[in-house]
């Protein structure tokens, strides 16, 4: 069997893209970043998901992201916004994505992993530059130039399997494969039972794709 590292938020998109590993057949190590972000509820519902969906192994790394802010997501004095907003909202947390794809990478290289994959989606999402097909085919370039196992013949790809999807196509790919979304987390400002707010950009974004897709939110929303 294949081996993948899947980084996996807690998430609907992360989710149903372990669902997808899954059914194509790789064998995976699910990874979750504990990076200071609002609220732990996301990587209970990932240790959910990871058992659900049968992934071989789930580890959480500890990185704390606050120690830079610049983020509503990891600075408690920024507000989450409520409302799109033009531009990058302050959601986007700086590098982050290049720094989960890069700890993916060291465990890719310790378990023998030939792809790393990613919920990042270029369709539906909140404008953040790192979730680009053209930023993913770039890390994947610098995985194989900065890589023992690459140099020596055996290629890390990086797999994005949603990302020129609507969030109405995750909704219905993840449905057909059995993923449980109410165990699932994506509310930026979720509560600590695992409530979402209902209003930040992933709440708004979560409900239109079910609504989409003609399929009914299990999502707990606090309004």
């Amino acid at each position: 069997m294949k081996n993948a590292i899947v980084l996996l938020s807690g998430g609907l998109d992360s989710a149903t893209v372990l669902a997808m590993a899954r059914a194509d057949g790789w064998k995976c190590n699910a990874l979750s970043i504990d990076y200071g972000q609002r609220h732990r509820v996301e990587l209970e519902a990932a240790a959910r998901v990871a058992r659900a969906l049968g992934a071989a192994e789930h580890r959480i790394v500890a990185l704390d992201l606050r120690v830079f802010g610049g983020s509503a997501l990891t600075d408690s004095s920024i507000a989450v916004p409520t409302a799109p907003s033009p531009g990058i909202p302050v959601t986007y947390v700086p590098a982050r994505n290049t720094i989960f794809l890069s700890l993916a990478l060291a465990y890719a290289e310790v378990t023998g992993s030939d792809a790393i994959f990613t919920g990042a989606n270029a369709v539906d999402y909140s404008g953040y530059p790192d979730c680009r097909p053209e930023y993913l085919a770039a890390f994947e370039l610098m995985a194989n130039l900065a890589t023992r196992r690459a140099l020596e013949g055996a290629p890390i790809r990086i797999v994005a399997p949603i990302v020129k999807m609507t969030k109405a196509d995750i909704v219905r790919r993840g449905t057909d494969l059995g993923v449980d979304f109410s165990i699932t987390v994506s509310c930026y400002n979720a509560d600590a039972q695992g409530r979402a707010c209902g209003q930040c950009d992933s709440c708004r974004l979560r409900r239109e794709g079910f609504a989409a897709a003609g399929l009914a939110d299990p999502t707990r929303y606090r309004l």
